[in-house]
């Protein structure tokens, strides 16, 4: 049996492209309102124009510490309350260890690690306040199985299953259930540094999904009786083999 969605609120970083708005797209589509959180203003006005009345934008740069204090009043002013949180806001670096830049490090650990925690400390206190609230990542198989050609960016998601766990286990006397899904190879923006080859190659070989496979799952996580948590969700296509 599910649980329904209908008339909750639910927040999404990184929600004008890719797996944040197939995710919007699937929470509004199950009956939710949804502010979708971005830095690409113009973008998230499309969207937002697409997605329909329930679908409300907030224009944030995740990078922006100063930024998070006010991000819970914002969306408690846009949408009249908070029930779901999508951390979903992520940026991706492959290759060689010896041949990267630790600037462009810099800011991805920022994007996938530290904004990812901040955003989840500022919602936490309304979600306990309230005894009851979802918690939702976006993680990566990656932080489940190292993968070689992404060190980094594997270390960033193996930091997040850890957060994930510890916090889901302070939280769950609060009714406040943490959670992340997993995917393998997503069609999205974070793989524009793929080489063509193994773009054309993984393309070919059905071995990449789309965020919409990547939304469904998610909802299924949010749809669970409250007396079940989906702790990690692993999706991924059938020919990968991991």
């Amino acid at each position: 049996m599910s649980e329904s969605i209908k008339g909750k609120v639910a927040a999404i970083t990184g929600a004008a492209s890719g797996i944040g708005f197939a995710c919007a797209r699937a929470l509004i589509g199950e009956g939710a309102k949804v502010v979708l959180i971005d830095r690409a203003q113009e973008r998230l006005a499309q969207c937002c124009a697409e997605l329909g009345p329930n679908a409300l934008a907030l224009a944030m740069d995740l990078l922006e510490p100063a930024d998070y204090a006010g991000m819970l009043p914002k969306i408690l002013d846009l949408a009249g309350g908070l029930d779901i949180f999508h951390a979903n806001a992520g940026a991706y670096i492959g290759g060689e260890v010896v041949n990267g830049n630790p600037d462009e490090w810099d800011r991805m650990l920022n994007l996938n690690i530290n904004a990812a925690f901040r955003c989840v400390h500022a919602v936490l206190p309304h979600m306990v306040g309230q005894r009851a609230g979802d918690i939702v990542f976006t993680s990566s198989v990656a932080g489940v199985v190292p993968v070689v050609w992404e060190p980094v960016y594997t270390a960033s998601k193996f930091a997040v299953q850890a957060f994930v766990h510890t916090v889901r286990r302070q939280v769950a006397k609060h009714g406040v259930r943490v959670g992340a899904v997993l995917p393998g190879p997503v069609v999205t923006a974070l793989l524009d540094d793929w080489p063509r080859a193994k773009m054309d190659e993984a393309l070919a070989q059905g071995s990449l999904m789309q965020p919409g496979e990547v939304a469904d799952a998610v909802v299924f996580m949010l749809t669970r009786p409250r007396n079940v948590t989906i702790r990690d969700l692993v999706i991924l296509p059938s020919s990968v083999d991991l």
